[in-house]
């Protein structure tokens, strides 16, 4: 596998499938972990296409294996990022909370950027609810 991070709060692997590792550790890592998941739970339900979706979930080790949103889009404008981490929250009812340009990636296939990294995110009402 390679090694994409390996910081204080996390590492984040990327298997021979393209498939992302992510470790949390450190303080709080029980609760970023089952933040994390939660959130990602919840884009899918709400079907927002431009996350990664679980494909494996082990609490005990605060380790989930996700899809693979593309490389890191270190060349995007920061007023670019911040709407992106808009629209997320508008249309899809999640405050990232750590919206910065280190976490949204390209996706090739997609062909469009995605956004990553969901620890700390806040699951707001969803906004479809509202317009029915």
């Amino acid at each position: 596998m390679k090694q994409l991070k390996d910081g204080i709060r996390s590492t984040v692997r990327i298997d021979f499938q393209g498939h992302v590792h992510k470790r949390l550790r450190g303080t709080g890592a029980a609760e970023r972990y089952a933040t994390e998941v939660a959130v990602l739970k919840v884009l899918e339900e709400r079907g927002c296409p431009y996350v990664p979706r679980l494909v494996e979930e082990h609490p005990e080790e605060f380790y989930f294996v996700s899809t693979n949103c593309g490389r890191i889009a270190d060349q995007i404008r920061k007023e670019r990022a911040d709407e992106l981490f808009a629209d997320l929250e508008r249309d899809y009812g999640i405050r990232h909370l750590d919206a910065e340009p280190r976490n949204v990636t390209y996706s090739d296939k997609l062909g469009r950027f995605c956004l990553i990294d969901f620890e700390l995110a806040e699951i707001l009402p969803d906004p479809r609810a509202a317009q029915a």
